[in-house]
């Protein structure tokens, strides 16, 4: 295949590329102050929402997030309620067992709705998703994960849950080794877990062997992920250039199954496409830096 890496690259000149969206919230253990003193209230009310917000659909008792967070029992259960009281959390019948609440849906939701990286590109996913009718991604850096932004999903096969809003390790999937390939050595410290831990068991944990395949994917042009998230599936990725260092990419994934080389040719053609698209559309709009004060 031909790399669209540098087929495409002069569709965004240097000079004009602007400055990127803002990377995504930072995890808990990421420096979050830049220097101005942490009020350390807000600071574990946000850990608690985000402990929470990972465990997804296993609600926790009083205990189990005191322990983890490190907090005294008595002001855990005081944050919780006053999270409850506002809707941040939601509790059950019995008012023993706490889980996200709905307020938090309302914020992410904003969040995408807001954003014009995320609408640029979720048009061009959905035109790419008709046209070759399988998944395609849109995903951010956040830390040492991904974040799902927009997923458009295939109709050759029903998920039973969205992907939109999920974080998973940016070693473990094409998304996030096309954004890690992208880094100098200190952005790739910054972006790798001190353990890379196996999801399946073809995921790269040894951080040489992780280094060999971003290198491949530097001079290919865009990153692949074999059966390193899911079993059964592999996944195709480029980096959307409008930032430097790039935050966000695009991807697609496909069940073996059904996979041919010459199917995953098309693939990389019509990602590279898209990503051309996308940039455009970002240049079109004359975007600045998501967040910055205009001059």
């Amino acid at each position: 295949m031909t790399a669209p890496t540098d087929r495409h690259r002069d569709r965004v000149p240097e000079d004009q590329a602007v400055p990127g969206p803002a990377a995504a919230e930072p995890t808990p253990s990421e420096e979050r102050t830049g220097g101005v003193r942490e009020v350390k209230s807000a600071a574990r009310t946000l850990e608690l929402l985000e402990l929470l917000a990972a465990r997804q659909n296993r609600p926790a008792r009083l205990r189990e997030l005191s322990e983890a967070l490190g907090m005294p029992r008595s002001s855990c259960y005081a944050v919780l309620r006053t999270l409850t009281k506002y809707g941040w959390v939601r509790t059950d019948a019995s008012g023993t067992l706490y889980g996200i609440g709905i307020r938090a849906l309302l914020a992410g939701t904003s969040y995408l709705d807001t954003d014009p990286y995320v609408h640029t590109a979720k048009s061009v996913l959905d035109r790419l998703g008709e046209h070759l009718d399988e998944t395609f991604h849109l995903g951010r850096l956040s830390g040492t994960d991904v974040v799902y932004l927009v997923t458009r999903e295939s109709g050759q096969y029903l998920r039973p849950h969205s992907r939109v809003g999920r974080r998973l390790p940016a070693y473990s999937t094409a998304l996030g080794k096309a954004l890690l390939a992208g880094l100098d050595e200190a952005g790739l410290t910054e972006h790798l877990p001190a353990e890379l831990a196996p999801l399946t068991e073809h995921t790269l944990t040894d951080r040489a062997a992780l280094r060999r395949d971003l290198a491949e994917i530097r001079e290919r042009g865009w990153a692949v992920d074999r059966e390193e998230n899911t079993v059964g599936v592999k996944c195709f990725a480029l980096r959307l250039r409008y930032a430097e260092p790039a935050t966000d990419a695009i991807s697609c994934s496909v069940p073996l199954a059904r996979l041919t080389p010459a199917r995953e040719e098309d693939i990389v053609t019509a990602l590279g496409r898209a990503r051309d698209s996308i940039e455009q559309g970002v240049l079109s709009l004359g975007l600045g830096a998501w967040g910055a004060d205009e001059g």
